[in-house]
Order: structure tokens, then sequence, then C-alpha cells
């Protein structure tokens, strides 16, 4: 992990790549104590044992790619430390090596400490804030309402597994963080005694919906939680808001289904993880919303198309025996005796809601978010993709209910789509796509010939306008139709072929000017053929540049091609040396 405990693993093994690194060892080394430690302590940790393959596939690509980042880290360290005219290596570096290559701060003290050099913690820190700035004005929220520091008194009783209504009183009403009435048209934000509104929580997004009462409407856009309070943030649409009126709050009952199908897929799904992939799957992040499931989890390495398509067997296989959904309140101990996964990182209380759904309790996890009734309500699973997010993170992406209905009817649409294309039907669309790639292949295959011919013949032409410059053959052609490919192979020919000499070809496309110049090798202490490129780009409103024998540009005045390509004679005949 980044963070936590993970990170601190994670600063502990690069510590000792790095040593391993200094003393000699160039290929990964570190993985390969697993086995002394299982011999020493697999007896008092069994899971050692069970999970060696696993803790050693973890700690070699946790080497491999730090020993990716090492030496351009360590190239960067040492600019710096030559380039450093007192003794303190400054913060910007520091929190680059940190940001951009993993380098926890004490390993650059590390090698600081090994130099006589000293550390700019000061303005490494400077650099950090810049960053968390940065990403609080990139958060999801204009307001972080727990530290915005409301210290709103009381707690809010959620009605919402039971009703999706209920006729509450308004205990506290917030605009622009201080407490007073709100009218038609302010922002603001209200707490009740009571609410079906669910708060975002473990991973579930807050509840929509409208409070309203006589004369009056406030639209909630979002729900989240302070403490022991459900803040209800919307708009007053008219109407007032204050302390002590009684409204109906209702939620978008719609969207809490959709919400609701969707939390209880990622429950079947990350069980389904742990059983095709392994019991280290754990949850590293989720969103349910009312669209999609995306959950993150932990795994060293892509899921294979194989392994994806178990996955959403598995699920939908729990989905079709549609089983009761089955939540208990019970204490932790319990919970775990119950085989309850608990999150890490989460905070539960002295009681916690233990959720148990499909056959022979296929999925048990503490939760408080809310779910369908029965796993058959969930309709249809469908994932949508699976990614890397970080190292030894995955994301998967999967919808439900009429979500993957209607994801499967564009999928549909788009194989009747491509299968007209090819002239053929979604049966033989494979089929009909391998034909048409092997045929652009050899049609490939044909221009390429085409090309060299081209070339061959073209340079033959163009050799006989060649006018002689200071002992050399320069010649300077334009060559219709011709792309950057077709160019740079007549450029070689014409080298070859003239012996000793300067080329520049163009060809004109869509107003853009492709330019090439080529300078046989044996004259390039006499001329450069980057520095003929850049003269000539500029002429041609464009940039260019490249070796001394071979290079490239272009520029976007056509107009201007013809007197650039007449002036080249000239142009070599001063900068000959």
């Amino acid at each position: 992990s980044n963070e936590g405990r993970g990170f601190v693993l994670r600063r502990i093994i690069r510590r000792a790549a790095r040593h391993g690194n200094k003393l000699g060892a160039n290929q990964p080394f570190f993985y390969k104590l697993t086995a002394a430690l299982v011999e020493l302590m697999g007896d008092a940790f069994p899971q050692l044992v069970s999970s060696r393959k696993q803790v050693e596939k973890v700690l070699l690509q946790e080497e491999e790619q730090f020993a990716k980042t090492l030496d351009k880290g360590l190239r960067l360290l040492e600019q710096d430390i030559a380039e450093l005219k007192g003794s303190e290596i400054p913060g910007e570096t520091i929190f680059t090596l940190y940001d951009t290559y993993g380098f926890p701060v004490d390993l650059t003290n590390d090698i600081a400490r090994e130099r006589g050099l000293t550390l700019d913690y000061e303005g490494y820190e400077k650099a950090m804030d810049r960053q968390r700035a940065r990403a609080r004005a990139a958060s999801k929220f204009g307001m972080d309402y727990n530290a915005a520091g409301l210290n709103i008194e009381g707690s809010t009783e959620f009605t919402g597994y039971e009703h999706i209504d209920g006729h509450e009183t308004i205990r506290t009403v917030i605009v622009d963080g201080n407490e007073k009435n709100a009218q038609a048209g302010d922002e603001a934000v209200v707490v009740l005694e009571r609410t079906p509104f669910y708060a975002e929580s473990g991973g579930q997004v807050g509840d929509t919906g409208l409070l309203t009462w006589s004369g009056g409407r406030f639209k909630v856009t979002d729900t989240q939680k302070e403490g022991s309070n459900h803040l209800h943030i919307g708009t007053v649409i008219e109407g007032e808001l204050f302390p002590g009126l009684e409204v109906d709050a209702r939620i978008d009952h719609a969207r809490r289904e959709r919400t609701k199908k969707n939390h209880s897929a990622t429950h079947l799904m990350h069980a389904a993880l742990r059983k095709v992939l392994g019991e280290h799957v754990t949850q590293k992040g989720s969103l349910v919303d009312p669209d999609k499931l995306r959950f993150d989890f932990s795994h060293f390495e892509p899921v294979t198309p194989e392994q994806l398509r178990e996955i959403e067997h598995q699920v939908n296989e729990q989905i079709l025996d549609n089983t009761p959904v089955q939540t208990e309140i019970t204490d932790m101990e319990q919970a775990q005796a119950k085989g309850a996964m608990a999150l890490f990182g989460e905070k539960y209380g002295d009681t916690v809601r233990v959720l148990s759904m499909g056959s022979e309790d296929y999925s048990v996890e503490l939760c408080g978010g809310t779910h369908v009734a029965r796993t058959g309500d969930i309709g249809l699973f469908r994932i949508t993709s699976e990614s890397g997010i970080s190292s030894g993170v995955r994301r998967i992406e999967a919808v439900t209910g009429f979500g993957a209905l209607e994801w499967v009817e564009e999928t549909e649409q788009t194989l009747r789509e491509a299968a007209k294309l090819v002239k053929g039907s979604r049966e033989s669309l494979v089929e009909k796509v391998q034909q048409t790639l092997d045929r652009n292949r050899q049609l490939e295959k044909d221009i390429n010939a085409l090309q060299a011919k081209l070339a061959s013949s073209a340079g033959t032409d163009l050799a006989g306008s060649a006018v002689e410059v200071g002992g050399l053959k320069v010649v300077a052609s334009e060559m219709e139709g011709a792309d950057r490919k077709a160019l740079m192979e007549t450029a070689d020919q014409l080298k070859n072929k003239l012996g000793k000499g300067v080329v520049v070809l163009a060809s004109v496309e869509d107003g853009k000017v492709t330019l090439v110049a080529g300078v046989t090798k044996s004259d390039t202490g006499r001329i450069k053929a980057g520095d003929l490129m850049k003269h000539l780009a500029e002429q041609v409103g464009g940039k260019g540049g490249g070796r001394p024998d071979m290079a490239q540009g272009g520029g976007s005045d056509p107009s201007r091609l013809a007197d650039a390509l007449a002036e080249v004679p000239a142009w070599v005949e001063k900068n000959i040396a």
C-alpha cells in the first residue's frame, strides 16, 4: 500500500533493495528470504506456509518495480548533488524523488548522510503542503463537512432499511456554516431527528430526494455523515426552513433500488474474487452508485479473461439461486465466529451488522449499507472493465439490473454493426475480421514492396538532377504523394547512388509539408543534415532536426516550399566546411 502499515513495509523493502544493490546484488534477492522465514516461523504462523508463493510473488514484483525507478531516481539525485552549491539537498528534489520515484525521505537521507549532506526538510514539507492543497482543490465536494467542524449535537436515527419515506422533524438548519433559517434559493444543510436518507458510507453514495412541507420544498442532492448525524445537503426550492419544522422526507426510490442492486453485487463479487484469485484479495476501496459499481482490490497481476468469466459466472449463479439476503445485529466476536469479513481501516462499534447472501453463506461481510431482499433482485451482473490503478491494486467496474441489460444490448448492437461492415453475421464475425486483417497485412507488404521500387526508381531519376557544390552532389526535390517513410527510403537510395552528397526531399499532404534531409556519412564532418533541416523547416513555417547524416521536419506553409528547395544549393555552398 501507499499508506499506513503497507507503506512502512514498502519503505523497509526498498531500503533493503537499495543496500543489496550497493553490495552488488544486481538481481532481485529480497523475495528469496521468504523460504528462510517460513522455515523459522512457519510453525508459529501457519499462514506463512500457506501463503508462501503469494508472498514471494508480491515481494519479487515490488523489487522489480523499485529497480526500474531506483536507477532513474539515483541519476536525478546524483545530478542535483553534482550541481549543489552548499551542503543541503533542496526540498523540491526530496519531494520529486518521493512523489515521482517512490523514494521515502529516509532513503534520500541515507544517501545524503553517506555524502556528508543534509536535507531541506522545511522545503520538502512546503512542497508536500502544496500537493495536499491541490488534492483538496480537486476533491469531489466543495466543503468537507467533517473538517468544517460543525459539531452538531445529538444523533440522527436512520430508518432507511425499512422505509423510503417518513414524517420527520428538523433539528438543525445550516447555511454557509452557520445555524440559521434557510430561504428559497439558499444552499443549506438540514439535520433531521430521524431520516430514511442513507448517508454516504462504505463506498455507497448518499441518497437524494425531497423534503416537503406546506408551502415549501427542499431538494436533497446528497446525504453525508458528520459524527452520528446525517447531513441532508441541497437547495431550498420554495418556502422557509427552520428548526422544529415538520417535513415529509422521501428518497428517490428508483435511484436507491439501482444502488442496492449494485451494492449487493459488490459483496458477491468480492467473495467470487477471493474464491477465484485467492484469499489474499482484500477490498482497497469501492464506489457504489445507481449506474455502476467500482471495486478496488489487492492483487499483484492483471486478472485474466478466463478468471473474469469465472468471477462473472459465479456471481450470476448466486443471483439465479435467488436466496434471501440475511442481516443480523451482533457483537464483533460473534460476527467473526460467523466468518464475517471486516474491512481494514473501517471503524466498527460495539454492535455490528452482519450481511449474509448467496447459497451456503457464499458472502458474509460486515456492512451498514442498503441491500436487495433476495439475490435474484440484482437481475444480471456484467463486468465492463478491469485495470490496474497502482502497484498491487486492481480495479473492476461492473453493472447490474437494467444497467447490465443496456450494456448487453449496446454490445449486441456493436457486434451487429461490425458484422455488417465485414459482410458477415454475428456467428461469422471473428472469421470475417481475421480474413480482413490477413488481407490488410498482405496489402501492407505489397505497398512496402512498391514503395521500395518507387524509391529505387525515383532515386535513379532524381540522381540525374543533382548539382555539384564544393565537391558534393546536391539534390533538392518535391515527391508528390510520398509519405515520410517513402521519402526516407528514397533519400537512402539517393545517398547510395550519389556516393558523396546532400539530399533534401519533400512532400505536401492536407496543407502540411513533410521534409527529409540526408548527408552521406563520409561528409557529415563538412555539413550537418540536422542544421540544414532546421533552416529548411523554418522556411515553411515549422520545425525540424536530427542526426548529422539524417534529419526530419515539417511545416504548415506549402506555398514557400518551392523557394525553400531552390535555396538548398546556395545554403550548402555557404555552410560547407
